[in-house]
């Protein structure tokens, strides 16, 4: 069974807020679905990427749960409710850390869509990072995902 088939059979999750790892996590996965594919291997991706940080450190069998929970709460609440939420609980000092994690989700096909570009302009506004920050950060991971 695929990790997509799972979360069509889960019951609708009641979510009003997020801790950071979650809100983390709800951002990075809001990047990876916003060209309205999400592959299986978008999902392990992103979840061998959640897996390597220091946040999910202490609990790292957390993260595919997580996902499953937040994919769910996406088909139920959306992507705006869902963003709101989790912009809610991440730690002011996460967030230039979740938009290059975002980033580099979106980047790492090598091609960007243009609901990814909207995405991405979108993520920094709303996140409140500085442009020159921002550009950094995608120049950053362009020459990253060269190679």
């Amino acid at each position: 069974m695929f990790l997509l088939d799972q979360i069509r059979q889960a019951p609708a999750p009641v979510h009003d807020s997020m801790d950071a790892a979650e809100a983390f996590a709800a951002i990075a996965l809001i990047a990876v679905a916003s060209d309205g594919d999400l592959a299986d291997e978008e999902l392990h991706t992103l979840i061998n990427t959640l897996s390597r940080m220091q946040l999910f450190k202490t609990d790292r069998d957390r993260v595919t749960p997580l996902i499953q929970n937040l994919l769910n709460l996406l088909k139920h609440k959306g992507i705006g409710t869902v963003f709101n939420i989790a912009k809610a609980g991440l730690p002011y000092d996460l967030r230039e850390s979740v938009f290059a994690v975002a980033t580099d989700l979106v980047l790492a096909d090598g091609k960007v869509a243009e609901r990814e570009q909207i995405l991405l302009d979108q993520l920094y506004r709303a996140l409140d990072i500085h442009h020159q920050t921002a550009t950094k950060i995608v120049e950053v991971i362009v020459i990253k995902n060269q190679g």
